[in-house]
């Protein structure tokens, strides 16, 4: 049944749902790279969490994709949804220890909301698929 909900996962609106965090991964990274590499001095801890949310990301593409454990999946989204929420918050709270935003900073304002959406469409994607698995079981069975 893991081969089927892997399947359903990446399938229909899940293939866009994984591209979207694909994107998301490359971008999360390529930026915290360059900022960790050229001015981390200058906001470590904004840089550092932009690092964290990119491994977040490649995890959850990885994930969502069915090259790991479904359950790495919910925990990847339910990790990125508790940052978005978390750093979110402190971002407008806190705003001095962030001179520079992140990804997760003002709850993914900086990119149209789409962190903060984004693992809530994978956590309920996940959600769905797994329910459409039960519901059908594979014949024969």
């Amino acid at each position: 049944m893991g081969d089927r909900l892997a399947e359903a996962t990446r399938s229909g609106p899940g293939r866009l749902l994984i591209a979207v965090y694909g994107i998301f991964a490359l971008a999360a990274a390529a930026r915290s790279a360059v900022q960790i590499a050229t001015r981390f001095g200058d906001a470590p801890l904004a840089y550092a969490l932009s690092a964290f949310a990119a491994a977040v990301y490649v995890v959850a593409t990885a994930a969502l994709a069915g090259a790991v454990p479904r359950r790495i999946a919910y925990l990847a989204c339910g990790v990125e949804l508790a940052g978005v929420l978390v750093v979110g918050a402190a971002s407008l709270v806190f705003a001095d220890a962030f001179p520079d935003a992140t990804v997760w900073s003002d709850f993914g304002g900086g990119y149209g909301f789409v962190p903060l959406v984004l693992p809530v469409l994978g956590l309920l994607w996940l959600r769905h698929t797994g329910r459409t698995a039960l519901r059908n079981p594979e014949p024969g069975r």
